[in-house]
């Protein structure tokens, strides 16, 4: 049974990802979450202090979230981690242009000093594993570092709409063309990575992670 700890962080957690999906970030205020949720203020600001506490967990759930439908994605299939790094990058550029209020909630979480702290050491594990075939030389903390600069280079594309002459596929082309210089992969690997993309069903996964986050919250608390 969860313990009522749990359970404000998990009706918070939920109730904010709602309102920020149909408010946006900055348009809603603690207070709105706190009343929403059917929960104290009080409660509320013990279990995170600020908007940028909440949103630093939350974006946490989020990534592992896109993680996590890739994965199931690619069960049964042929494992290749980058090929899989892609896929979930082109899934994250593909819900902000699916979702105005969560590119605001992706942009934020990138600029503030706090959340994106939470993305750099949520991710570079995950990248060192992906890529340390390329970078057999590089330790963790060569990881991070990168992981700073590939997220500098995210957070620019997720700012940039795209429009008739920047459409997603070429953002997400050129996406994984300058990341993936950082991190060493060969033409033909980014040119076999590029064509696997443009052929899949991007809107798909991007429905599916929408649909999954809520649930995907309350599994991990």
């Amino acid at each position: 049974m969860a313990s009522s700890k749990n359970s404000v962080k998990t009706k918070v957690l939920q109730t904010a990802i709602k309102m920020f999906l149909k408010n946006g970030y900055k348009n809603t205020k603690m207070r709105d979450i706190a009343a929403q949720a059917n929960v104290n203020y009080g409660s509320l600001t013990f279990a995170f202090k600020t908007k940028e506490t909440l949103v630093c967990e939350l974006v946490e759930y989020v990534i592992d979230c896109q993680f996590e439908v890739v994965s199931d994605y690619f069960k049964g299939k042929e494992q290749d981690k980058i090929l899989q790094y892609a896929v979930e990058t082109a899934l994250q550029l593909s819900i902000a242009e699916k979702s105005e209020q969560m590119r605001e909630m992706y942009v934020v979480s990138y600029s503030m000093e706090n959340s994106s702290q939470v993305i750099y050491d949520n991710v570079t594990k995950k990248l060192q594993n992906i890529f340390k075939e390329q970078l057999p030389h590089l330790e963790e903390k060569d990881f991070y570092e990168l992981e700073i600069a590939a997220a500098g280079i995210m957070r620019n594309f997720l700012t940039i709409k795209c429009d008739k002459y920047f459409t997603l596929n070429r953002k997400i082309n050129r996406f994984l063309e300058t990341t993936f210089l950082i991190y060493r992969v060969s033409d033909e690997k980014i040119k076999q990575v590029t064509n696997f993309i443009n052929q899949l069903n991007l809107e798909n996964l991007v429905k599916l992670t929408l649909d999954r986050i809520l649930g995907y919250i309350e599994s991990r608390i």
